[in-house]
């Protein structure tokens, strides 16, 4: 038996499956919230609240191309880590199994990147809890295909060569044919020992391809982990999840571009941590508003400029971490 696993640029709320599954993390954000909202415009946050292990399946009511959505309860975002991805991806299909055992087709959408974990490790993640419940035959019988649906194009793209590197492809797409045996992916179960880099920078349109391109691609060719976290985006006690992430990483990239007060915070802290610090900055002629002597510091004319730069000082702190 094989089952077909992609990755598709689409809208979620427009995208023909037989089940939507979406996480509930003890709150509604992004996709989950703009699915939640259609299917019950007045009162979604009191029909649809399901408690960590335990889920909600219900009719879309043609509010949707998706018949039916699958909600799973999970940790709040201070807790969905890349080891909860992986199980959040197993016990759907699990629950699939039970309840809807003749689904062929399913999707998702992508979990962790949205508020600052690792693109790479949380997409894999994901997909290793896919290819865990394979292992143990708790899917649905009929089950053929599973897609990954990403509305962000050129995230879409990086994920579908992400899976072109780790499955087994034919013509038609990425494929498991390793149906009963183990995942061989490591991502989300031994993710809490790989060195991460913690980036400081503002959440803001013009900043995100300095993050995806100029950051996030060196800090990952380097063989680490790249996070930061989505003020706008998380909730809970958003300084506790910050404060423990710059307590374990290897390194904290802050980008001081704009003079941007949390991100002065930040480096503050990592200071304060004793954690190592590489500070970025825009050549624009801004100058910087403390005292940096004797900090590493990347001055960068252009996103590409820093690539090159981050990777060579990279190499020289890491080298192939």
């Amino acid at each position: 038996m094989t089952y077909r696993i992609l990755v598709e640029n689409a809208e979620i709320t427009g995208f023909h499956c037989d089940v939507l599954v979406l996480k509930y993390a003890q709150g509604f954000h992004g996709a989950d919230r703009r699915v939640a909202n259609l299917i019950y415009p007045e009162d979604a946050h009191l029909r649809i609240r399901p408690r960590p292990n335990d889920y909600t399946l219900l009719p879309s009511n043609q509010k949707l191309a998706a018949p039916r959505v699958l909600f799973v309860g999970v940790p709040s975002l201070s807790e969905f880590d890349y080891e909860q991805i992986r199980m959040f991806s197993k016990r759907s299909l699990e629950i699939l199994s039970r309840e809807l055992p003749q689904t062929t087709h399913v999707a998702m959408t992508i979990h962790g990147v949205g508020y600052g974990l690792d693109e790479r490790e949380s997409f894999l993640a994901q997909i290793a809890g896919v290819l865990d419940a394979f292992q143990r035959w708790l899917v649905p019988t009929g089950l053929q295909r599973i897609t990954f649906v990403e509305r962000d194009a050129e995230r879409a793209a990086r994920l579908k060569t992400l899976l072109d590197e780790n499955l087994s492809t034919s013509e038609e797409g990425p494929l498991t044919t390793q149906i009963g045996s183990p995942s061989t992916l490591s991502a989300g179960k031994d993710s809490y020992k790989k060195p991460h880099v913690f980036v400081a920078m503002p959440f803001s349109k013009e900043m995100g391809d300095v993050y995806r391109f100029g950051i996030q691609g060196p800090v990952n060719a380097s063989g680490l982990l790249c996070e930061r976290v989505d003020m706008a985006t998380f909730t809970g006690d958003i300084l506790t999840r910050v404060r423990s992430r710059i307590e374990t990483a290897s390194l904290v990239i802050a980008d001081l571009t704009g003079a941007n007060p949390n991100v002065f915070l930040e480096v503050g802290y990592a200071w304060g941590k004793d954690r190592s610090t590489l500070l970025l900055i825009k050549a624009t002629g801004e100058e910087l508003k403390f005292d940096v002597r004797g900090q590493r510091i990347i001055t960068y004319e252009s996103i590409s400029d820093l690539e090159d730069k981050l990777l060579a000082d990279l190499a020289s702190l890491f080298g192939n971490a």
